[in-house]
């Protein structure tokens, strides 16, 4: 962490911003009558995300920074229901939003390893 200058420069956040881009890219496909509902919601939980890292990095405290990774983690789970609810109700094949579930699984387990070292226990 001795290269951590901004947030920027956290692995997390970034894995967080690749989310976000590659969730705009997926609702882009769905359908025009969805871009006030799925679409939107969706865009706007992947995007909390990296900004919930962001804000909680800018913060004075640690219990403030852990307060807002724990949003990104809430975050990321509203972001995976949609996804999911997109593919049950046929807005998006599996094909499509699989990948993104995988990065979402992943970034999941660096958001609960960042809260478990912030907080000062093990990751495990």
């Amino acid at each position: 962490m001795s290269d951590v200058r901004s947030y920027r420069d956290l692995m997390v956040w970034q894995r967080a911003m690749d989310v976000a881009v590659a969730t705009y890219e997926l609702t882009r496909t769905y359908p025009r009558e969805e871009l006030f509902s799925l679409t939107s919601q969706s865009r706007r939980a992947a995007s909390s995300i990296a900004a919930n890292i962001a804000e909680g990095y800018g913060r004075a405290s640690k219990a403030s920074y852990l307060s807002f990774l724990r949003i990104a983690r809430g975050s990321l789970k509203e972001l995976e229901t949609h996804l999911i609810l997109a593919e049950r109700v046929g807005l998006s094949a599996s094909g499509k939003i699989s990948p993104l579930l995988e990065q979402t699984d992943e970034l999941g387990r660096m958001l609960h390893g960042l809260i478990a070292r912030v907080h000062g226990q093990p990751a495990g």
